[in-house]
């Protein structure tokens, strides 16, 4: 197999990627964390060039994490300045490549700067016919389905939603993003094999990918490492292997 995923065989639809070694990367070049995450700006632009390029339909970024507020101020101000510059300087480049983005999480908690970047952005690509990247920004897995799960209960006692249907497509309808489709691929860099509460709900069945690469050193060649690796996994969903169909 070459540089480029095998012909034939099948991508990802939705991938997910948990950018990590961002403080790691700055610390090993002697700077401070937010020069890290700077350096991480590049590897976005990589990949979500990659993603248009190969018609990837779903690409998820962990960006900023419900626990991520219980860093140090001056870190998340630095984060959140990053966040509105980026948004605002690569509004052109997602034009280009088509690209539609979304946030997730409970936006609401951005500061309004922030907020009026990414809404802007979304408006901005709206009208995308290709990658739909969204951005999970004070996101937590869990928080997702109590969130979700409040929204049931409160259509519930409304009348909204009758109790004798309530179900797993009726939580999950109630999601902050209820057309995103549940993962294919989840992508972690820096070496660490965990999900720390991103997207929980809809990993469920994904394949996972650990690079040992820190996040700012990511580059297209990994991503399609990454992409190549989905191709050789059988997914099974449960089934034993006679029962699963060929690609």
């Amino acid at each position: 197999m070459g540089l480029n995923p095998e012909p034939g065989l099948p991508l990802p639809a939705h991938v997910g990627i948990i950018m990590d070694g961002n403080g790691r990367w700055a610390r090993k070049a002697g700077l401070d964390r937010l020069r890290g995450h700077a350096a991480g700006i590049e590897a976005v632009r990589d990949t979500v060039t990659l993603a248009a390029e190969w018609g990837i339909p779903h690409l998820t970024l962990y960006a900023f994490s419900a626990e991520n507020w219980e860093r140090p101020r001056a870190e998340i101000q630095g984060l959140m300045a990053f966040l509105t510059r980026f948004l605002r300087s690569e509004l052109d480049l997602m034009k280009e490549n088509g690209i539609r983005l979304r946030g997730i999480g409970r936006l609401d908690d951005l500061p309004g700067e922030a907020r009026k970047a990414l809404d802007e952005a979304e408006t901005a690509t709206a009208s995308g016919q290709g990658t739909i990247l969204r951005l999970a920004l004070s996101y937590g897995g869990r928080q997702e389905i109590v969130d979700a799960a409040k929204r049931m209960a409160s259509d519930i006692r409304s009348g909204a939603l009758d109790p004798a249907d309530v179900g797993a497509e009726s939580l999950a309808a109630r999601f902050y993003d209820p057309s995103m489709p549940d993962l294919d691929l989840v992508i972690r860099t820096a070496g660490e094999k965990r999900l720390s509460n991103f997207l929980l709900w809809q990993a469920s069945y994904a394949e996972f990918h650990f690079p040992s690469v820190l996040w700012p050193d990511f580059r297209r060649e990994h991503f399609l490492e990454a992409l190549q690796d989905f191709q050789t996994r059988v997914r099974r969903y449960g089934r034993v292997p006679e029962e699963v169909p060929e690609a």
